[in-house]
């Protein structure tokens, strides 16, 4: 069984930054793309960032400039390095995985559970 577990989140003040990490874990086949969605409730879930295992990028227009995404391949994890935090960039971040198990057909979506992070004006 897969399982995607996400840190980092917590509260930071406008300005500061943040780093959560993604780790997969559990009989994976290979990882094509890991990235970072974001949800505030009320409103539709938001790409922050993705990152393939061939290096290609990309980000939501929010965040280009202030937040960057990274991969440990060896390890199965996702990072996403935030900074110059807004009270906007309040959400809950939630990490997927495009990913195959052993004896899947094609690659599924996996999710993780979801990180609160909050910025205070």
């Amino acid at each position: 069984q897969v399982q995607l577990v996400e840190s980092g989140g917590g509260l930071v003040q406008a300005g500061g930054s943040l780093r959560l990490s993604c780790a997969a874990s559990g009989t994976i086949y290979g990882i094509n793309a890991m990235g970072w969605y974001r949800q505030v409730p009320g409103k539709q879930r938001e790409l922050v960032a993705t990152l393939t295992t061939g290096g290609s990028t990309n980000y939501g227009d929010s965040v280009k400039g202030r937040f960057t995404i990274s991969r440990d391949n060896a390890k199965n994890t996702v990072y996403l390095q935030m900074n110059s935090l807004k009270p906007e960039d309040t959400a809950v971040y939630c990490c997927y995985a495009a990913l195959r198990i052993p004896g899947a057909p094609y690659e599924y979506n996996y999710w993780g559970q979801g990180t609160q992070v909050t910025i205070s004006s």
